[in-house]
């Protein structure tokens, strides 16, 4: 799982590259557009719970 602070800076850090400071919060903007577009799919097909698909 990339969802913590230290695992997306080892990600970078592997593919010799550093990470900005902005990057976190740009990265959290971009999953919460997900997580809300996958949790609307999953309400348009009538389900409570959220599927790898809906992603």
């Amino acid at each position: 799982m990339f969802i913590t602070k230290g695992n997306i800076k080892d990600f970078f850090k592997e593919n010799n590259l550093r990470v900005g400071a902005e990057v976190y919060g740009a990265l959290d903007n971009e999953i919460k557009g997900i997580l809300l577009k996958a949790a609307e799919r999953a309400k348009k097909n009538k389900r409570t719970t959220v599927l790898e698909w809906d992603l």
